[in-house]
C-alpha cells in the first residue's frame, strides 16, 4: 500500500497511513523518527466525524428549505411557514458553521503533523543512525602522495593574496569569503565548466531562476516548516526567503502542473542551474568555521529531474554518474557512499553522496548529494502527470543533486593541485576557460 510503481516507499500519503499505519511507524523508526500514530488517528477520526456532521447538516438544511410549501399545505400561513423555516435554517447555519470550522481546524493540525514528517526511506537503504553508518560504494582515483607538507586552501589562498577572510568578515560577518583576481576567475570557470558538461554532454536544460523564493516553494520541497531556522527570511510581510539551494526554485517549476507522460520519458525535464545559495547553518555552530567549507553564501550547480515513477531509480543512478563525471574530468579523487536511513535528508528516500579527497584535511568531504525523493515533494507541490488525456493524474517523481558545489570544488583543486612552491596547477579541462593557463602563482598571474 505504501509502494510506488517502482517498488520503493514514498511520501506519507494519508490514505496509505490509514491502510498500513504500522508500516509507516516502522519505516520512520529506521530514520530515528517517532511518528505519533495515536495523535494521527485521533485527528483523522475527529476530522472525519466533523465532515460527516457537516454533510448531515447540509442535507438537513436542503430538506428544511423545502418545508415552506409543505407547511402551507398543512394550513399554515405563508408568513408563519417562512418564519418557522427561517428559524430552522438559522440554527442549522450556525451548527454547520461550527462543524466546518472544527473540520478545518482539525485538518490544519493533521496537515501540520504530516508536513513535519520526513519521507519514508527506500526499502533498500542500509539501516543506520548517523553518517558513521553510511556505506561506501567505491573509490575513484588515488590521493596523490605529496613530497611536502600539504597546506589547506585557506593557507594557500592567503599566500596567493587572493583569499581574504578578514575582509569578508568586516563586510558581512563570519562564514563569508572574498576571492579576488585569478582565484575568483578560477571559481567562475568551475561553474561554467560544470554547466557546459551537464548541458552539452548529459542533456540537461539550463535554467536561470529567481534567487528569492516564497513560502509555498519552500514548503513544496520540504524546507518549510521543519527547517525555518536554517533559512534567511527577508524582512516585510511578503513571505520571501533567500533560496537555500537551486533545488527549491527549479523543482517548483513543476508545482501545480500536469505533464504528459511523454514529456517525462525523454530528456526535456532534466534541468541544471547555477545559483548562489544562502543558509544560516543554524545547526552547525562551531563546525567547519575555517575557510570555504561551510559558508552562509556559496554557489552550486544543481541538477533536477522530473521522472516517471518506474524510471526514477534508473534516473537516480544516471544523475549520480553525471556528478561523478565532473570529478573524473577534474581528476579529483573521490568516493561514493550510500546514506543510511538515519542520515537521509528530510525529503529523500534514497541518497548517494560523493566525497572528494582534501589533502589539507586528510579526509574525504562531501561535494555532492544526489537524492531520489519519489513522490514526496510532488505531493506537496501537486506536481502530476497523465498517461493519456482520459487517465487520472498521478504524482511524478522528483530528483535533485549537486553537480557540483562550486566552492568545495575550488577547495579540492587548490589542495590537490598545490605545488611545493605555492603555485596551483590548473586541471587540463579548465585551461581553456583561463586563457590556456597552466598554473596560478603567488603574484595572481596565470602562467
Amino acid at each position: 500500500l505504501l509502494t510506488s510503481r517502482n517498488g520503493g516507499p514514498d511520501m506519507l500519503d494519508i490514505k496509505a497511513i490509514r491502510q498500513a499505519p504500522d508500516t509507516v511507524v516502522v519505516a520512520l523508526k529506521k530514520r530515528g523518527v517517532s511518528f505519533d500514530l495515536d495523535r494521527f488517528q485521533s485527528l483523522d477520526a475527529r476530522r472525519k466525524a466533523a465532515d460527516v456532521r457537516a454533510q448531515g447538516l447540509l442535507a438537513e438544511r436542503k430538506t428544511a428549505s423545502k418545508r415552506i410549501g409543505e407547511l402551507i399545505a398543512e394550513g399554515k400561513s405563508v408568513n408563519d411557514a417562512k418564519a418557522e423555516v427561517d428559524n430552522v435554517l438559522l440554527r442549522l447555519g450556525d451548527e454547520l458553521e461550527a462543524a466546518t470550522a472544527e473540520a478545518d481546524a482539525v485538518q490544519s493540525e493533521l496537515d501540520a503533523l504530516l508536513l513535519e514528517t520526513p519521507n519514508l526511506p527506500d526499502e533498500r537503504v542500509p539501516h543506520g543512525v548517523s553518517e558513521e553508518d553510511n556505506v561506501e560504494v567505491f573509490r575513484w582515483g588515488k590521493p596523490k602522495a605529496l613530497e611536502f607538507a600539504a597546506r589547506d586552501h585557506v593557507e594557500l589562498g592567503e599566500a596567493l593574496a587572493q583569499m581574504d577572510m578578514d575582509a569578508a568578515s568586516r563586510i558581512a560577518g563570519s562564514r563569508f569569503s572574498l576571492l579576488s583576481d585569478q582565484l575568483a576567475r578560477l571559481h567562475r570557470a568551475l561553474a561554467q565548466f560544470m554547466l557546459d558538461q551537464h548541458t552539452e554532454q548529459h542533456g540537461y536544460r539550463e535554467v536561470y531562476v529567481p534567487f528569492i523564493v516564497n513560502e509555498a516553494s519552500l514548503t513544496g520541497t520540504g524546507q518549510l516548516p521543519k527547517f525555518a531556522e536554517d533559512l534567511f527570511r527577508l524582512e516585510g510581510d511578503q513571505g520571501y526567503f533567500l533560496a537555500p539551494t537551486a533545488e527549491v526554485p527549479v523543482t517548483n517549476i513543476a508545482r501545480d502542473r500536469i505533464f504528459d507522460a511523454d514529456e517525462l520519458s525523454g530528456d526535456g525535464l532534466r534541468f541544471v542551474s547555477h545559483t548562489p545559495c544562502f543558509r544560516s547553518e543554524a545547526g552547525s555552530y562551531g563546525r567547519d568555521t575555517r575557510g570555504l567549507i561551510r559558508q552562509h553564501q556559496f554557489e552550486k550547480v544543481e541538477m533536477v529531474t522530473f521522472s516517471l515513477p518506474d524510471k526514477s531509480n534508473d534516473e537516480h543512478l544516471r544523475m549520480t554518474n553525471c556528478a561523478e563525471s565532473i570529478l573524473k574530468e577534474l581528476k579529483l579523487p573521490f568516493r561514493k557512499v550510500e546514506l543510511c536511513s538515519g542520515d537521509l535528508g528530510f525529503s529523500a528516500k534514497k541518497t548517494f553522496d560523493l566525497e572528494v579527497w582534501l589533502p589539507g584535511q586528510k579526509k574525504y568531504r562531501e561535494i555532492s548529494s544526489v537524492s531520489n525523493c519519489g513522490d514526496f515533494q510532488s505531493r506537496r507541490m501537486n506536481a502530476r502527470f497523465k498517461i493519456s488525456s482520459e487517465s487520472k493524474p498521478l504524482f511524478l517523481h522528483t530528483l535533485n543533486g549537486s553537480g557540483l558545489a562550486v566552492g568545495r570544488c575550488l577547495i579540492a583543486i587548490i589542495e590537490n593541485y598545490q605545488t611545493h612552491d605555492g603555485k596551483i596547477k590548473i586541471p587540463n579541462c579548465l585551461s581553456k576557460y583561463l586563457s590556456g593557463a597552466k598554473y596560478l602563482n603567488q603574484n595572481g598571474d596565470l602562467i
